[in-house]
């Protein structure tokens, strides 16, 4: 074989193996593998990069009740970060924080990552849910964190539906069915009604007796 060929057939193989290279690591971390949709919204500030994120909403659209705050926080960095706070600009709307646990901060460890949203991870419940954000909407959202400071970006605005369904925010609760008051029953409200009649001619028949002199 001639050496222009020798590099001709070296060449194509060397081709044809980055492409199987990449092939393989798009399918080891392809959007569905990592449960990571195309369209979330994504950034990174110094070591900080917060991806993943959408506004969830009540299942029905337009509904009113609180809304959820979901992200992927990860921390590059060698200190940890905790976050102080998640705002919605150009709302008034409060968005209460909670830990995993229940209890304390939520904190991004060092090299680490944090999960907000879903069973079992931390949580960022918008309180007056349907007047900060719309379904279809995008909807600016910033991460206060304690050494980085303010991460902002936009995030989709999604109702608690299909992909979402496990993320969103706990349905608002139902208020109870009124119960009507209980009525007696006939048989009670005739003893009822006997015992009355009887009480009744006890009261006349001492008020006779009293009336009638005593004998001498």
């Amino acid at each position: 074989m001639s050496r222009s060929l020798r590099h001709g057939a070296l060449a194509a193989t060397a081709t044809a193996f980055s492409f199987v290279s990449l092939s393989a690591c798009a399918a080891g971390n392809n959007a569905e593998t990592l449960k990571i949709r195309p369209d979330n919204a994504a950034t990174s500030v110094g070591s900080i990069k917060v991806q993943n994120v959408n506004v969830i909403t009540q299942p029905q659209g337009g509904e009113d009740g609180p809304a959820a705050v979901v992200a992927t926080l990860f921390n590059e960095g060698s200190e940890r970060e905790v976050l102080e706070a998640v705002t919605l600009p150009g709302s008034n709307a409060e968005v209460k924080l909670q830990a995993a646990g229940g209890k304390g901060p939520i904190v991004v460890p060092a090299g680490g990552q944090v999960i907000i949203g879903g069973k079992g991870n931390a949580a960022a419940v918008i309180e007056n849910g349907g007047e900060a954000a719309r379904d279809g909407d995008v909807q600016q959202v910033v991460f206060k964190l304690s050494r980085t400071g303010d991460v902002a970006l936009g995030a989709s605005v999604f109702p608690a539906e299909g992909f979402f369904k496990d993320f969103g925010p706990s349905p608002k609760a139902e208020a109870p069915a009124r119960q009507p008051s209980p009525k007696p029953s006939s048989s009670a409200s005739g003893e009822a009604a006997g015992e009355a009649g009887a009480q009744g001619d006890a009261a006349a028949q001492g008020t006779g007796d009293a009336a009638v002199p005593a004998a001498h």
